[in-house]
């Protein structure tokens, strides 16, 4: 009869003889990864020279591209998506605040690299998964203690570790903030605004430094056919206050809207007004950027552009029903001007 114990002693040395096999193919795959020819390589090749980057650059690169998961070694080349990945997951498997030699290095490359591939928030064919790629000078808004709270801010220094936002820090308030998180929106003209929740790094004199994120939420700016129009509107508040002003143009998505008194980004409101052939809306919007006022048949109006929130449904409809009526008879009204 075999004894207990040398059971658990063989079940032991099988579980040792397994995890070292599994310890030994990983150390295979990773020596593959790491030294192999990748698929792609020649275009690669290619590409890197036309594009004319460093042998360091493409060194750095090389690194970045068999740190991540990317079987074809050109693919990061053709998308900032997969770029900002890849970059994301090299400075996760490394700490980007080591001030060694080689990660500097590592990190001025990286920063080359994003501007030669032309994958900043400043190309608009060029897609944002991350704060990096945001541009000194870009406006951002800081929302506060759960939205009641706003400061505008701008970028004042970007670099691959951290960001610099301007902060009014007369009343002392930035300092309570340092390890605390604080929700920050990017307006990307004529693409969408950017919201994110980040950690507050420090606080100095003027400006906050804030850690980086890849996870954005993208909210569309103009996913609808957009019409002029000015239509009279009654905006009401939470407070229960009103103020009249005036609807410039309107889509199925939302807005823009004239008050002459000042909101803020994330701000909830409800609005009134009559649209033609269709009778009386009440429906509520979210503040998404101030414009300020650039309307200059309003030179009175603050202009905010807005999204309807809440049961928007039926309002939708009667918006997508009037526009589709707008534009059909405008098409009308061009062809009979040509015909005639």
């Amino acid at each position: 009869m075999i004894d207990p114990l040398q059971l658990v002693w063989f079940a032991f040395i099988a579980c040792m003889c397994l995890a070292l096999l599994v310890l030994i193919e990983i150390h295979r795959i990773n020596y593959r990864r790491e030294n192999e020819v990748m698929f792609g390589t020649k275009v690669f090749d290619e590409q890197t020279a036309a594009i004319g980057f460093t042998d360091s650059e493409k060194e750095t690169l090389d690194k970045i591209i068999r740190a991540s998961s990317f079987e074809n070694k050109d693919a990061i080349l053709n998308s900032s998506g997969l770029f900002e990945q890849a970059v994301s997951t090299y400075y996760d498997k490394h700490d980007v605040f080591d001030d060694k030699e080689e990660m500097l290095k590592t990190l001025a490359a990286v920063e080359r690299l994003r501007v030669k591939l032309n994958f900043t928030a400043s190309n608009p064919l060029s897609e944002v998964f991350s704060t990096r790629q945001f541009n000194v000078g870009d406006r951002v808004d800081l929302l506060l203690e759960n939205g009641l709270r706003v400061k505008f801010s701008e970028i004042m220094a970007r670099t691959e570790r951290d960001w610099t936002i301007s902060f009014d820090t007369s009343d002392g308030s930035s300092f309570s903030l340092v390890n605390k998180e604080i929700k920050v929106r990017c307006t990307r003209p004529d693409d969408a605004i950017y919201t994110t929740v980040l950690p507050v790094r420090y606080a100095e004199a003027g400006h906050l430094v804030l850690l980086h994120s890849s996870n954005l939420d993208k909210r569309q700016l103009r996913r609808w056919v957009r019409k002029q129009v000015a239509f009279t509107v009654t905006a009401v508040f939470d407070d229960g206050s009103n103020i009249g002003g005036t609807l410039l143009d309107l889509s199925a998505g939302g807005i823009m809207v004239g008050l002459p008194r000042d909101c803020y980004p994330g701000q909830h409101l409800r609005i009134q007004f009559e649209l033609p052939s269709f009778g009386d809306e009440d429906v509520e919007i979210e503040i998404l950027r101030n414009l300020g006022r650039k309307n200059k048949d309003y030179p009175h109006y603050n202009c905010f552009t807005a999204s309807f929130r809440g049961a928007f449904g039926w309002t939708q409809e009667r918006v997508l029903q009037y526009l589709f009526e707008v534009n059909k008879a405008e098409k009308e009204s061009h062809k009979w001007a040509k015909e005639g």
